[in-house]
């Protein structure tokens, strides 16, 4: 497989360091940038691991300054992004009823906003080339909105019509648009859950189990890959069945 190079956003956290390492053992020439804000001890440490190919660049997906400052660095060393893989996100959860304001604009502005900033700042690079692949990273809430997350359940559809919308726009340029919904998957995210709530939510999932952050990353890659060059504008879930 040919060197590719590739930009994962909220690459400190357990998923986006599986998604970079998948990228990384996919081919020894690809070249791997970490989009971090805040926390980037785990980028850093991986760009340790492989330092001629793994990068960790400053990134506020929110701030399109940040995006430019982020893809002019890149675009200085390599020329090109082939993949950029919109996985930064956020949730605080809440009743909308009590919901405060800040809570609903700072999950849309991270997840939605953060999305659209992403595929505006890589798009004339990959228009240029003609072709490239994005992957937006939604959730099964997207889907299935549960109560407590009408921010985050609006925001994750909305980045799917978004997907849906762009894949339209550039399918004839060879650049393709997809998102995957993943379910509970074994994140920070549910870090917080109790043994009990563990069992409950176990128990809604066909395969019983909670997925793992490489088996998301398999998704990613594939969509990202030759052989997926005629799946754009698709939903792919990874919940174990859950709907």
């Amino acid at each position: 497989m040919n060197s590719r190079v590739i930009l994962v956003t909220g690459a400190n956290g357990n998923l986006g360091q599986a998604i970079a390492r998948a990228f990384l053992v996919e081919a020894p020439a690809n070249h791997v940038w970490l989009g971090v804000h805040s926390r980037r001890d785990a980028a850093d440490r991986l760009s340790a691991e492989c330092p001629d190919r793994c990068f960790a660049v400053p990134l506020d997906v929110t701030q399109p300054a940040s995006w430019k400052s982020a893809v002019d660095q890149i675009l200085a060393r390599d020329e090109r992004i082939d993949v950029l893989v919109n996985n930064a996100g956020r949730h605080e959860d809440g009743l909308l009823a009590t919901l405060p304001l800040s809570a609903w604009e700072t999950v849309l502005k991270t997840n939605l906003d953060g999305t659209f900033h992403g595929c505006q700042a890589v798009l004339p690079s990959m228009i240029s080339r003609r072709g490239g692949r994005i992957i937006n990273l939604s959730s099964l809430s997207a889907l299935l909105a549960p109560a407590g997350q009408s921010n985050y359940a609006a925001a994750k559809a909305g980045m799917v019509a978004l997907t849906q919308s762009l894949a339209k726009e550039v399918a004839r340029l060879n650049i393709t648009v997809n998102a995957l919904c993943p379910g509970y998957i074994e994140t920070d995210m549910l870090a917080g859950m109790t043994e009990d709530e563990r069992k409950v939510a176990q128990a809604r999932i066909p395969m019983r189990r909670f997925g793992r952050p490489e088996e998301v990353a398999a998704a990613v890659r594939f969509l990202a890959c030759a052989d997926a060059a005629y799946i754009t504008g698709s939903v792919v879930k990874v919940d174990g069945g859950i709907l």
